[in-house]
């Protein structure tokens, strides 16, 4: 895809869509870690409004990283996928540190990590993948 068969007007509906559907997809992930892991859990599932909040905020930050590149670079596509993918691997460094404050944090174990990762994935994938497609000029 070239920079001129994306739509970015359309990012005016696109994005705020993006951001809800990234919401249900971590709250689903979050209701199936609480049904999965033991009691306590940590703070990311405990509280609502941890995910909620966060993944407003970092899709948000992504729809707008998605403009730019969409209006600067000369191949948006696959750079929007590189940068969300590194994105997407730093991430995750704040997760891999939630074990050692065990004693600090009730329920920071290896499976409140990886429930806080895959979060951190589906929003990704939900948030590309829409932006993506749903700005995608239609061929003609």
């Amino acid at each position: 895809m070239s920079a001129s068969s994306i739509q970015l007007k359309k990012l005016w509906w696109v994005g705020p869509l993006t951001v809800f559907a990234a919401i249900v997809g971590v709250l689903i992930v979050r209701s199936a870690a609480m049904a999965i892991l033991p009691q306590p859990y940590g703070p990311g599932l405990a509280m609502i409004a941890i995910p909620i909040i966060l993944t407003v905020i970092l899709c948000t930050g992504a729809v707008i990283v998605f403009a730019l590149v969409g209006r600067f670079a000369r191949d948006p596509i696959r750079t929007y996928i590189i940068i969300s993918s590194v994105f997407l691997l730093i991430s995750f460094l704040p997760d891999l540190a939630v074990p050692s404050m065990g004693a600090a944090m009730p329920g920071a174990n290896w499976g409140y990590v990886i429930s806080l990762m895959i979060m951190h994935v589906v929003a990704g994938f939900v948030t590309v993948y829409m932006l993506i497609k749903l700005t995608a000029a239609e061929n003609k």
